[in-house]
Parts: structure tokens; C-alpha cells; sequence
């Protein structure tokens, strides 16, 4: 009879954690910055931000080991979507006159996320690229490829593209954070939906649940790099509902307002370092035996 499989609950529980603190941390980074550089440094520092990103994600196909690229995939991601795809959209934005959606005279939406649902057909694009040239690892896709060439699978996405663990992560944080993103800016839109909608609470609930099947899953995965790999899209579809409970004022996001929540953002931080360093020595150590 075949065993019960093992649950790696420490290292789940790690990995998940950490990607999660990236969260609030890269939003009070960006709230901080707006809020007390000039705006003209604020882009400045924004594309140098996307520089490093991109460098640390290219550095991450030449570095050794399983974990530290999918580190420098990961780390390297979020340095780039928040500077070459946030600020980028900000600088624009400001530049030709956006205005924010803004109800009771509170800013709800700021305009660089109203004009984000014109990337669909740009997301299309790359999604068309996933869905009919590469064999990949994505539950998501899978189910794409399965449900539209049935039998003819093998034939139509016979092989998959070369794998550079850095850059299959650097893929798999954009890719999700944009679908994510999408999804909630039609969601927020009262034209197509509606931030109120039981649709968009609906989509919350069905990440949630969604959340938590991933969550058993990334428990089977032994190896760290493998774990925040899955963490990654755990996390991402779980901060979705968070997102959307925020949206309609169920709690106070800490993260908008880090200058009135020193406290509870330092502790964030604090737990961050703490377990990104916990599991760089856990992963060397590892590897070392």
C-alpha cells in the first residue's frame, strides 16, 4: 500500500509568509516615496527600481542553486513591476492629466490603475504565446490546453520553452500580479461591474477558496525553490480578496498609510528579514549536506 505522502508544513508556512510580507511592504515602499520625495525623483528612482529589478532577474540565470534563482526571480520581479510597469504607469498618467476615480471625495482608484485594463490586449498576446507554444507547469494553462486541443495537445505545444528557474519566476510574479490586476480593475469598474457587485465579491470568495486548495498543494513541495515558486501564485490570488476587502472599507489597509502605522510596518519588516534570512541559511545548509 502506498504511503501518505508528507506535508512540509514549516517550509510551506515560510515560504508562504514571506512572499505575503512582500505585499504590504511594496505598497507602503511606493506610498512612502510619493509621499515624501519630489515627483520628478520619485520616477527617477522608479526606473532605477525596474533597472535593478531586471538586473537581479538576468544575474538569477547565471547564479547557482534552485532557491537563490528562484530568489533573484522573485525579488527581481517585484523591483521591476514596481518600476518599469507602476511608476512608469504613474509618470504617464500625471504627465498627459489622468484623473483618479474619487468618491465622497476620497480617491479610490489612482489613475495609473484606471488606465491598466488597456494592457488586456497586450496580455492576450502573451497569454496566446503560453497557451499555444509552451508545455509549462501552470495548473491555469494546463486547463486551457487540455479543454481547447484535447487529444491534439502534444501535437500543438509539443515542447517547452528553455527554463531559467529566474526567469519562469520573474514570469509566473508578473504574469499573475497583471491577470490579478485586470481582474480587479473591470471588477472595480461601475461600467462593467461594479466594486459593490456580488460579482466582485464572488471573484474574491472564489480566490479565497481557490487559495487555500493551492495552499494543500504547495504543502507536498519539498524543495524551497519549488515552494515559493507556488507561494508566489498562493499568495498573489489570496491577496485578491484582501485587496477587494480593502476596497470597500471593511478594514484600514496599514499599508497605505505606513507614516500612521510605524508600528505595525516595522514588525512586518522586521518578520520579513527575519525569514528571508531563515530561509537563505535553511536552503545553503541543505544544500550543503
Amino acid at each position: 500500500m502506498q504511503g501518505k505522502r508528507q506535508n512540509y508544513w514549516g517550509k510551506t508556512i515560510a515560504s508562504f509568509l514571506l512572499v505575503l510580507f512582500t505585499m504590504p511592504l511594496g505598497h507602503a515602499m511606493m506610498m512612502l516615496m510619493d509621499r515624501l520625495m519630489d515627483p520628478v525623483a520619485v520616477h527617477y528612482a522608479g526606473f532605477l527600481m525596474g533597472l535593478v529589478g531586471f538586473i537581479i532577474v538576468i544575474t538569477g540565470v547565471f547564479v547557482k542553486g534552485d532557491t537563490r534563482q528562484t530568489l533573484c526571480g522573485l525579488f527581481g520581479g517585484l523591483l521591476f513591476w514596481t518600476g518599469w510597469v507602476e511608476f512608469l504607469f504613474q509618470y504617464y498618467a500625471n504627465r498627459y492629466g489622468t484623473q483618479p476615480e474619487i468618491v465622497n471625495g476620497v480617491v479610490v482608484t489612482r489613475p495609473e490603475y484606471l488606465i491598466l485594463p488597456a494592457t488586456f490586449g497586450l496580455w492576450m498576446m502573451v497569454m496566446t504565446l503560453y497557451i499555444f507554444c509552451t508545455q509549462t507547469g501552470c495548473n491555469f494553462i494546463n486547463w486551457w490546453q487540455k479543454h481547447l486541443f484535447g487529444s491534439l495537445r502534444s501535437e500543438i505545444v509539443a515542447r517547452p520553452m528553455t527554463r531559467h528557474v529566474a526567469i519562469v519566476t520573474f514570469m509566473e510574479l508578473n504574469m499573475i500580479l497583471w491577470t490579478s490586476y485586470l481582474a480587479l480593475m473591470f471588477c472595480y469598474d461601475p461600467r462593467f461591474i461594479g466594486d459593490h457587485s456580488p460579482v466582485t465579491f464572488l471573484l474574491g470568495l472564489g480566490c479565497l477558496v481557490g487559495s487555500v486548495f493551492m495552499f494543500r498543494k504547495e504543502l507536498r513541495l519539498a524543495s524551497w525553490g519549488a515552494n515559493i515558486r507556488m507561494a508566489i501564485a498562493t499568495v498573489i490570488v489570496f491577496w485578491t480578496p484582501v485587496e477587494i476587502l480593502g476596497r470597500v472599507d471593511f478594514f484600514t489597509e496599514i499599508w497605505i498609510y505606513p507614516e500612521r502605522y510605524k508600528g505595525p510596518m516595522i514588525t512586518i519588516l522586521i518578520a520579513f528579514l527575519i525569514l528571508l534570512l531563515g530561509v537563505g541559511y535553511t536552503a545553503w545548509k541543505g544544500k550543503k549536506k
